[in-house]
C-alpha cells in the first residue's frame, strides 16, 4: 500500500478508513452518470466511488445540513474546521476551506489536510456538485469532484453521492485509493443520516 495514498484523505473520516475496508464490489462506477444541472464527476478519473442511503427526514432538512458547510464540524467528527470564503446563500462559485487530520505514515508526518472546495452546480433540495484540491504537508490530491443528489422516495429521501480523485500521489495505487474514498463516503452518509434523522 502506498503511504501517500493512505494519507491522502480528501473527505475521509480517517479513523473509520484505517479501521476497516470496503468490499471491492461496492467500488464499481455508478451506472447512469448522475449529474447536477448537466455536470457530474470527472468521467476520465481512475479513482471513483458512489454510494446511496435512504434518510427518513424532509429533503429540505437534509439539503440544509449538507450545504451549511460552516456547520459540518457539528455533525462530522473528522471535520475539524470549515469556513466560508464568501457570504450569503451557498451558490455556484461559493467556496469554503475545511480541514481534517491525517496520521503519520512511513513517508509522511502527521498532518492536517486543507481542502478548498468550490461549488460548480447547485439546485436547492435536488443536488450539489463541488470540486477542489486537498493539500497537507507532503501530500496532495490535485482535484476531487464530489456530487450529491437528493430524491424523494417512499419512506424518505434517497441520497446519492459520487466522487472522483485525480493526482499523481493517489493514482499511484488506484485500488487502495478507491477503497479509502469508499470508506469515507460511506461514513459521511452514515453521519448525514444520523444527523438528519435525529432532528
Amino acid at each position: 500500500m502506498s503511504s501517500n495514498v493512505r494519507i491522502a484523505a480528501f473527505v475521509i473520516p480517517l479513523a473509520v478508513v484505517l479501521a476497516g475496508t470496503v468490499p471491492a464490489a461496492q467500488a464499481a462506477a455508478h451506472e447512469g452518470r448522475p449529474q447536477c444541472r448537466g455536470e457530474g464527476v470527472d468521467a476520465g478519473a481512475r479513482i471513483r466511488y458512489s454510494a446511496d442511503v435512504v434518510i427518513k427526514a424532509p429533503v429540505s432538512r437534509i439539503f440544509k445540513l449538507q450545504t451549511a458547510v460552516e456547520r459540518w464540524p457539528d455533525w462530522q467528527k473528522p471535520v475539524l474546521t470549515s469556513k466560508r470564503l464568501d457570504h450569503g446563500p451557498l451558490r455556484e462559485r461559493s467556496s469554503w476551506r475545511w480541514t481534517t487530520p491525517a496520521p503519520a505514515t512511513a513517508t509522511t508526518p502527521a498532518t492536517t489536510m486543507r481542502i478548498t472546495s468550490t461549488v460548480r452546480r447547485i439546485e436547492r433540495d435536488v443536488c450539489i456538485l463541488w470540486s477542489g484540491p486537498a493539500v497537507g504537508k507532503g501530500v496532495r490530491i490535485d482535484r476531487g469532484v464530489h456530487l450529491w443528489t437528493f430524491t424523494e422516495v417512499k419512506g424518505g429521501v434517497r441520497v446519492h453521492t459520487e466522487e472522483t480523485w485525480t493526482g499523481g500521489q493517489v493514482e499511484a495505487d488506484v485500488p487502495t485509493a478507491t477503497e479509502l474514498l469508499g470508506a469515507g463516503l460511506e461514513a459521511w452518509l452514515r453521519d448525514l443520516k444520523t444527523a438528519a434523522e435525529a432532528r
